[in-house]
């Protein structure tokens, strides 16, 4: 048994750097977390891309001019973090989708839904219509990553009646539950009231 343990912990030690690059992949992104062994092949996939980027810094350090060790644990923490920011990066910005687009191997985008992905777009003013009839403009500063639950916040607000426009003087911002919305109007910067 106390082999077992130990095996455990040295392969728990060996997959913290893909674990915690995961952990900063889905902190700075709107994913959800997948099932346990979803997550834990996304740790051996982060692990290996951590181990050889972790190396190469290493030897290409021992081998400058100034001849610097750095210990494995620090290089490999130091990847971790970096590869866990690039990842989100990547997906935050659409770079590698896009790419992807233009090689014709895709049509989608590396967003959560079309809902995030439509906000998380060209920054823009826009209408909700809610399922009562009435429309409210604004400017997204927040959204959910799904069209069925959460909020979307919206600053300088105005309620949009059939020839006018009444603004919400002194409102700084103001949360629409998304089920509420029956949909949205993303609004043309030229075009804005």
């Amino acid at each position: 048994m106390e082999g077992l343990s130990a095996g455990v912990i040295t392969l728990l030690q060996y997959l913290l750097p893909g674990f915690l690059a995961a952990w900063i992949f889905y902190g700075f992104t709107a994913h959800p977390k997948p099932s346990q062994f979803e997550r834990i092949v996304q740790a051996l996939i982060f692990t290996f891309i951590v181990q050889i980027v972790s190396e190469t810094v290493r030897a290409g350090l021992s081998r400058s001019d100034l001849g610097l060790v750095l210990p494995t644990p620090l290089a490999d923490l130091m990847a971790a973090c970096l590869l866990g920011i690039a990842a989100a990066y990547s997906v935050n910005s659409d770079k590698l989708h896009a790419a992807a687009r233009r090689l014709g191997l895709t049509h989608r985008n590396s967003h959560v839904s079309e809902w995030f992905s439509a906000f998380a777009g060209k920054a823009t003013y826009v209408v909700l219509h809610l399922k009562d009839d009435r429309r409210i403009y604004g400017w997204p500063r927040e959204w959910p990553s799904s069209p069925t639950d959460g909020h979307v916040r919206l600053e300088q607000v105005s309620w949009l009646f059939d020839d006018q426009e009444v603004k919400l003087e002194g409102i700084r911002s103001i949360l629409i539950d998304v089920r509420d919305v029956r949909w949205v109007e993303f609004i043309e910067p030229e075009r804005e009231p």
